[in-house]
């Protein structure tokens, strides 16, 4: 299932076993596919467990210590789609998205810089489920000291 020899896993993955606080559960109509585009995407794969028939069920992939997914084969026709935003942790995301564009089946946006100083890379995998890899412009926040104030003064603010 994987291509680990081909994947440029992201700086830092984790591969300890330990209880997820949190994860998501994507559908995929096409496992080995999605996978791959995952491992385009830094993602290792940690376990596939095989289900009825020897047919993989189920996909868990990692980037950073807590950032897992899982994949499962899809139940209906159409899969739903699903948006998580993850650290980038240090990855270098003009790179990701190369990889990406070179392993194909999905498509990806950016880096893209955002009103609140950090640039997202948005892939959105064969299935249609959108995972935002997003890294903080540093150089940008800290030299920017009245920004940085406004962000710590916003802290508890009531929404308008």
């Amino acid at each position: 299932m994987t291509t680990e020899s081909a994947a440029r896993p992201a700086p830092g993955v984790d591969r300890d076993i330990y209880p997820m606080p949190a994860f998501v559960k994507f559908e995929a109509a096409d496992l080995p596919a999605t996978t791959r585009w995952y491992e385009a995407a830094g993602f290792v794969v940690l376990a596939a467990m095989p289900g009825p028939g020897g047919r993989t069920a189920l996909v868990h992939l990692r980037r950073q210590r807590y950032q897992d997914i899982l994949l499962v084969p899809a139940q209906a026709a159409a899969s739903g789609t699903v948006r998580i935003t993850m650290a980038a942790g240090g990855d270098d995301l003009r790179l990701r998205a190369e990889d990406l564009a070179a392993a194909g089946g999905g498509t990806v946006a950016g880096p893209s810089p955002t009103p609140w100083r950090s640039d997202d890379l948005t892939l959105t995998d064969p299935d249609g489920n959108v995972v935002v890899l997003t890294e903080p412009r540093r150089a940008d926040i800290d030299a920017d000291a009245e920004w940085s104030q406004m962000v710590r003064d916003s802290v508890g603010r009531p929404v308008a």
